[in-house]
């Protein structure tokens, strides 16, 4: 039985143009309510951006059988796929206007499997802590049942978005 899946996004420069124009909380909280289209990495993999506070967000991913690898469970990149946006945007929650940042680093633990009996996971990304130039995030991957299934942590490096204009922190 032949599967297939249509995938369609909205142009990403909308939300690109407003980085560094409005706080980091500001653009991911439109983003989650509807009011920017999301990245199309959203609709390509498939989560949602459900939470959005200051230094803490919160993807859901109901797996299905397009995650899969060649041995029949999720692959690992889709993982590190979540992981990481969970990882970046709780850093872009804390940047004020003006501030963008790009990732350093991401180091995955994955620890369970996970395929599409295991329900809906939840992945919950929060900011460890801030300096002037760089941020740590730490994020966990859980499924239904509350059980572990990867970790990961970022460092971020922070700078000044060319062209727009910094806000007093």
């Amino acid at each position: 039985m032949k599967r297939e899946r249509t995938t369609t996004w909205q142009d990403p420069s909308i939300s690109a143009g407003r980085v560094g124009r409005e706080s980091g909380l500001e653009l991911l909280q439109a983003l989650r309510d509807g009011e920017v289209p999301p990245p199309p990495i959203l609709s390509t993999v498939g989560f949602d951006l459900d939470v959005v506070e200051e230094g803490r967000v919160v993807f859901t991913l109901e797996p299905a059988e397009h995650h899969y690898n060649p041995i029949g469970s999720v692959h690992g990149g889709v993982f590190a796929t979540v992981l990481d946006s969970a990882l970046g945007c709780a850093v872009h929650s804390v940047l004020p206007a003006g501030a963008g940042y790009t990732s350093l680093d991401l180091n995955v633990k994955f620890l369970r499997g996970m395929t599409v009996d295991t329900g809906r996971a939840t992945c919950e990304g929060r900011v460890v802590q801030r300096g002037r130039r760089t941020a740590l995030a730490e994020a966990t991957l859980t499924d239904e049942r509350g059980r572990l299934l990867a970790t990961a942590t970022s460092t971020c490096l922070l700078f000044e978005v060319p062209g727009a204009s910094s806000a007093q922190e």
